[in-house]
């Protein structure tokens, strides 16, 4: 399968991302966790994105879906579909640097009517070889955008 060129710029994100991160907010205990993102080509002007999380005993916390668009040079969406009851439309920039980019977003984030309200997210991605560090930061329950994960992560050696 060949790359759509809108996702040319992206093709250092395809596959899998797993190492540790660590959470905390003002209204939660913090905490530890590992986390892991994966991007696929599926042949069209998007990638699929995956994310999941657990903790270090191995419980699952958190997970989410959707996809990964440039739909122009320097520009980035996402979309996500959260369990927790909230989808994320974020748009941004994506610039490039010697080795790897930036990715910025902001989002606009509608909340299921049992879900924690979340007004807006901010998530930051950083690739630099073969590390991406990823940032993110919410207005959440009341409160302000404010710092809540960090991790960095590694590629995962391809599977056989």
């Amino acid at each position: 399968m060949t790359l759509h060129p809108h996702l040319v710029p992206l093709s250092a994100l395809l596959g899998v991302w797993r190492g540790p991160g660590h959470g905390e907010y003002p209204t939660i205990d913090s905490f530890d966790y590992t986390e892991e993102l994966t991007f696929t080509d599926v042949g069209k002007p998007f990638l699929a994105y995956r994310q999941r999380t657990w903790a270090p005993d191995g419980r699952p916390l958190h997970t989410e879906t959707g996809f990964l668009r440039s739909p122009g040079e320097g520009r980035i969406e996402i979309v996500l579909a959260q369990p927790t009851g909230q989808t994320e439309l974020a748009e941004g920039t994506l610039a490039a640097h010697d080795d790897g980019f930036e990715i910025r977003l902001r989002s606009r984030v509608v909340n299921s009517a049992s879900a924690k309200p979340v007004k807006t997210t901010e998530r930051v991605y950083r690739l630099s070889g073969d590390v991406l560090a990823v940032d993110f930061a919410m207005a959440a329950v009341g409160l302000p955008l404010t710092h809540h994960l960090a991790a960095r992560l590694e590629r995962a050696p391809a599977e056989p």
